[in-house]
């Protein structure tokens, strides 16, 4: 699982049937203070995550192990929304 930060959602009118109706949103590596860098990536919402959220993804053969992305063509799946991160017992993100 990779901590990301949502910056921002695509639209795609034609795609493959089994993503029709999907959300997809553009992510960006984030992290343990949930400050977003590196390259962003698409990925499949299943939880209705926005704009601005910390969220869990996974990627690969991972991704399609939702209820929502089995044997769908995705690589990475928006699988977890962040309330809170606690590092070395100090809270770094507190939604």
């Amino acid at each position: 699982m990779l901590i990301a930060r949502v910056i921002g959602t695509t639209v795609s009118t034609i795609k493959d049937e089994k993503l029709v109706g999907r959300k997809l949103l553009i992510c960006r590596p984030a992290d343990e203070n949930g400050v977003a860098s590196g390259k962003p990536y698409v990925a499949i919402d299943t939880l209705d995550a926005g704009v601005g959220d910390l969220v869990l993804t996974a990627a690969g053969s991972s991704a399609r192990q939702t209820a929502i992305t089995k044997d769908t063509p995705v690589d990475t799946v928006i699988m977890g929304i962040i309330d809170s991160l606690h590092v070395d017992g100090e809270t770094t993100y507190r939604k």
